[in-house]
């Protein structure tokens, strides 16, 4: 079992879902509420990682991320090295792959919120932002951890973007989808079953993880 590879992935899916948590809160709202031109292409933009081959989306990121890009170029003069096959660079590409997991079940979790509540709320005289705390975010929790499970799961399981851009750095970016992929390649077939079996349990866990949580949470507000 290459538990270093595993932690490695486990860290990059809880930072991705850390990241992506407010993102996926304040664009899902605003997607849910808001009417505007564009809007269909906006949101077919945000979907856009979730139908494009991985191969075609590394590439875009590498060369986005790369020595020669405008984000190349300031990462290394700030700090020093490549943004490219680093853990940095691995998480900026984890960030904008799982949007659509993210932003799209978040939407979908605010435009269940009845209208007449959020219009009560302002009648009562909340904020915008304390009917978000108090209202609205508690009825759209479920979509929320759907997001947060979908992207987690992604995460770990992703592998060509990931080899893409962070190529398989032991410790750094070698993640656990990539060591997979090498124990088939070095015929360590019982290793590979063990890893994937692991990867397997720890998905299946957080799927049934999220929805005990939101029909626990459906039952205390009904």
């Amino acid at each position: 079992m290459d538990w270093v590879s595993l932690l490695l992935s486990l860290r990059l899916a809880g930072w991705t879902v850390a990241i992506l948590l407010p993102v996926a809160v304040f664009a899902g709202r605003f997607l849910a509420y808001r009417s505007f031109a564009g809007k269909g292409l906006v949101e077919a933009l945000v979907m856009l990682p979730l139908v494009l081959p991985p191969t075609v989306l590394g590439f875009y990121l590498l060369v986005s991320l790369g020595a020669r890009s405008p984000i190349g170029q300031g990462w290394q003069a700030l700090f020093g090295g490549p943004l490219v096959f680093t853990f940095p660079g691995l998480l900026i590409a984890s960030v904008i792959f799982n949007l659509p997991f993210a932003i799209q079940p978040a939407q979908r979790g605010f435009e269940s919120i009845p209208v007449a509540l959020r219009e009560a709320a302002a009648c009562c005289g909340m904020s915008p932002l304390r009917a978000l705390r108090r209202v609205e975010l508690p009825l759209a929790w479920p979509g929320l951890m759907t997001a947060m499970a979908l992207t987690f799961a992604h995460t770990l399981g992703e592998f060509g973007i990931v080899l893409m851009v962070g190529g398989s750095i032991p410790g750094q970016t070698k993640t656990i989808a990539i060591s997979i992929y090498d124990k088939v390649q070095g015929f360590d077939m019982a290793g590979a079953a063990v890893m994937s079996a692991t990867l397997l349990a720890i998905s299946l866990v957080t799927i049934w993880l999220t929805f005990w949580l939101s029909a626990r949470l459906g039952r205390r507000l009904s």
